[in-house]
């Protein structure tokens, strides 16, 4: 008789875990509340779906700043290399793009639920609409779940729920209260991969800034006033602080909120060392001599910006261009150069894109993926205490401790 297994969660981690269990011969029941399978997955990439990274062992440890190391078997055994030709072998074609970011080339993320929807239907997986309520344990060993509808009999179950961002997907947090049940820690929960609240250091509130999108900027964070990350791409601001790519990656990296304080520096031109932005300003300043200082940056700045840029500089809005001293030059060049936004904090996880913290990683078998407080009990996803920066990152977890649990739960010995 095949072995029984039931996997809670029907997005990315679980059906991954479904599958990888059910080629394995074992006979695999999937719960999932949602009517659709995937929900959280199918918004990925703003729909695309960033499927993974196409990167090597090395790339994917370095790129998951929280207990990376605990991944170092689950990602040796399936790099984002053997992502992209396992998706590709169900058919879908995939593209590599800036970042080696791994998209499919239909742009359509419902190219990727779908397929695992076809290869589960192939193994004969058996999807139930239910929501687990709870893990059913005797002797130190679970023996089943059970749902709001019914109990499931089992020799395995994997727990691959997600995390509590995006609630309107069904992270709800009942996998991290279940395995909490069983025994387990759940470190704090909190977002990452999130937008920022926060202020202009000079200019007042981000609200003025709202919907401005800045292109190719460089971005740095600052921890206590030690610069501990850098990066270039595209920020926005909001009417509560700053969002956008570059700001998602930078969250990543800012945990300390309790007793620590943030700030980002922007270089509005990081294509311009200061000698350059210099000659340049000169060059500006020549042309408009005879205007008011506010309308001698329109060739440099967004119109948006500019009102921001003017107040930090310190230069009186009216002051004629030919009167602004060499001083006041060189503070606006160090304010073009070192924009600054002071964050208070991050924004509610129920924002994030993933969901830093979840089951101790000290508590879950690195190989296996499987608890060491209760037997037959595994752990996939965003459900564990790990996270990493945004490129795919945090799908290729899902995918290589969905497929760990499911191998091991199906061979592992009754």
């Amino acid at each position: 008789m095949s072995k029984r297994i039931v996997v809670i969660g029907g997005g990315a981690a679980g059906m991954m875990a479904a599958i990888c269990a059910a080629e394995q011969g074992g006979a695999v029941t999937l719960l999932e509340p949602n009517e659709r399978l995937g929900k959280k997955l199918n918004i990925t990439g703003k729909g695309r779906c960033n499927v993974t990274n196409n990167a090597d062992l090395e790339t994917l440890l370095a790129n998951t700043p929280r207990n990376g190391k605990f991944l170092y078997s689950a990602f040796s055994r399936f790099d984002g290399r053997d992502a992209m030709a396992f998706f590709q072998g169900l058919g879908v074609p995939l593209k590599t793009e800036r970042g080696n970011r791994v998209f499919p080339v239909s742009d359509r993320a419902f190219d990727i639920s779908g397929a695992l929807e076809r290869r589960l239907k192939a193994l004969k997986v058996v999807l139930v609409r239910d929501r687990a309520l709870s893990l059913e344990l005797a002797d130190g060993a679970v023996r089943g779940v059970l749902g709001e509808r019914r109990a499931y009999p089992a020799e395995a179950v994997i727990l691959a729920t997600g995390g509590v961002s995006y609630p309107a997907t069904g992270s709800t947090g009942d996998g991290h209260r279940m395995a909490a049940e069983a025994g387990h820690t759940v470190t704090p929960l909190q977002g990452s991969l999130v937008p920022l609240q926060g202020v202009l250091e000079k200019g007042g509130p981000c609200v003025r800034l709202q919907g401005l999108s800045l292109r190719n900027i460089g971005l740095t964070v600052f921890e206590n006033q030690k610069k501990i990350y850098t990066d270039f791409g595209e920020l926005l601001f909001t009417h509560f602080g700053v969002s956008g790519p570059l700001v998602l990656s930078a969250s990543a990296h800012m945990r300390h909120f309790d007793k620590k304080t943030y700030r980002l520096e922007i270089d509005l031109k990081p294509a311009l060392d200061e000698q350059t932005l210099d000659r340049r300003l000169l060059s500006d300043f020549e042309k408009h001599a005879n205007s008011d200082f506010r309308n001698a940056l329109d060739d440099l700045l967004p119109q948006k910006l500019i009102p921001a840029v003017v107040e930090g500089s310190g230069i009186p809005p009216h002051q004629k261009v030919h009167e602004i001293t060499r001083e006041q030059r060189r503070e606006l060049l160090h304010l073009l150069k070192h924009f600054s936004v002071v964050i208070s904090a991050p924004c509610p996880v129920s924002d994030a894109i993933v969901t830093s913290g979840g089951v101790k990683v000290g508590e879950i078998n690195p190989t296996t993926m499987e608890s060491k407080l209760v037997k037959g009990l595994y752990f996939a996803g965003e459900l564990i205490d790990v996270d990493a920066y945004t490129g795919g990152f945090n799908l290729q977890i899902a995918w290589a401790t969905g497929r760990t649990a499911g191998i091991a739960a199906a061979q592992q010995e009754l």
